[in-house]
C-alpha cells in the first residue's frame, strides 16, 4: 500500500478494511469467512474463483476476498493484490505432506511489492483434527521468525473453522494491527 493511500484514509477517516484471505486449497478458506460471518458451513464447495463478502466488525468494515487456493488458480492471486490491507494465510495444519508447498507460496506472495505494507495472519487451521501441527510447529515450518519477515506485521494463531475456536483471536489481532497503521488519526 502506498504512502497516498494510506493518508488518503487517514484524511477521510473510512474505517474500511480490505483483507485478502489465501491458501492451498482444501485449507479451509472459505469455511473460515463463512464461520465468522454466522453462515451455514455444512454445504462448501471448492472455490472456483474468488468470493467477496462484507461485514462489520468492531465499527470496521471488512471486504473479505476469498481467493481459490488450487494450483491451476494460484497465477491469478496477482489479480487481487491492489489496495490489500491484510494478507490471511489459511495452512491445513493436518496435512504435512503440503507443508513446504504452503511454506513456498507464502514466501512467493510476501515478496510481492503490492503485499509489502500489508499486515499477515496465518491460521494455523484444523486444529480440531488429530496429528494437526500447532501454532508454533506451523510457524516454524513457514520460517515466519526468518529476515523475509523481520519487518513485517504478522501473527500466527490456531483455529478450527469447524468450531471457531481462534477465529475471533486472529480477526481482532488484524484489525487491531491494521487500525494501529492506517486508522492511526481516527
Amino acid at each position: 500500500m502506498g504512502l497516498l493511500s494510506i493518508l488518503k484514509k487517514v484524511k477521510q477517516k473510512e474505517k474500511e478494511v480490505r483483507l485478502l484471505i489465501l491458501g492451498l486449497d482444501n485449507a479451509g478458506k472459505t469455511t473460515i469467512v463463512k464461520k465468522f460471518n454466522g453462515d451455514d458451513i455444512n454445504a462448501i464447495e471448492p472455490t472456483l474463483g474468488f468470493n467477496i463478502k462484507t461485514m462489520e466488525y468492531k465499527g470496521y468494515q471488512l471486504n473479505v476476498w476469498d481467493v481459490g487456493g488450487q494450483q491451476t488458480i494460484r497465477s491469478y492471486w496477482r489479480n487481487y493484490f491492489e489496495q490489500t490491507d491484510g494478507l490471511i494465510w489459511v495452512v491445513d495444519s493436518a496435512d504435512r505432506g503440503r507443508l513446504q508447498d504452503c511454506k513456498r507460496e507464502l514466501h512467493d506472495l510476501l515478496g510481492q511489492e503490492k503485499l509489502a505494507g500489508a499486515s499477515l495472519l496465518v491460521f494455523a487451521n484444523k486444529q480440531d483434527l488429530v496429528g494437526a501441527l500447532g501454532a508454533a510447529e506451523i510457524a516454524q515450518v513457514l520460517g515466519l521468525e526468518s529476515k523475509q519477515f523481520a519487518n513485517r506485521h504478522w501473527s500466527i494463531v490456531a483455529c478450527s473453522a469447524v468450531t471457531g475456536e481462534g477465529l475471533a483471536q486472529g480477526v481482532d489481532w488484524m484489525v487491531s494491527d491494521i487500525g494501529a497503521r492506517i486508522f492511526m488519526m481516527s
